[in-house]
């Protein structure tokens, strides 16, 4: 008899995730708004204040 089924390879399911899935978690966007805040505030301190 002659094999007539096909061989399907599915598609991944998950698609590789990059830096801007890593950027969209809150986690890290709070610590990065902190570090943001606190170099902008040594900033404006250095600049104005001294």
């Amino acid at each position: 008899m002659l094999d007539t089924s096909r061989d399907h390879v599915p598609a991944p399911t998950e698609e590789p995730r990059g830096c801007l899935f890593a950027l969209s978690q809150p986690p890290l966007m709070i610590f990065l708004a902190v570090i943001g805040c606190l170099l902008l505030i040594s900033a404006v301190h250095d600049l104005f204040l001294l």
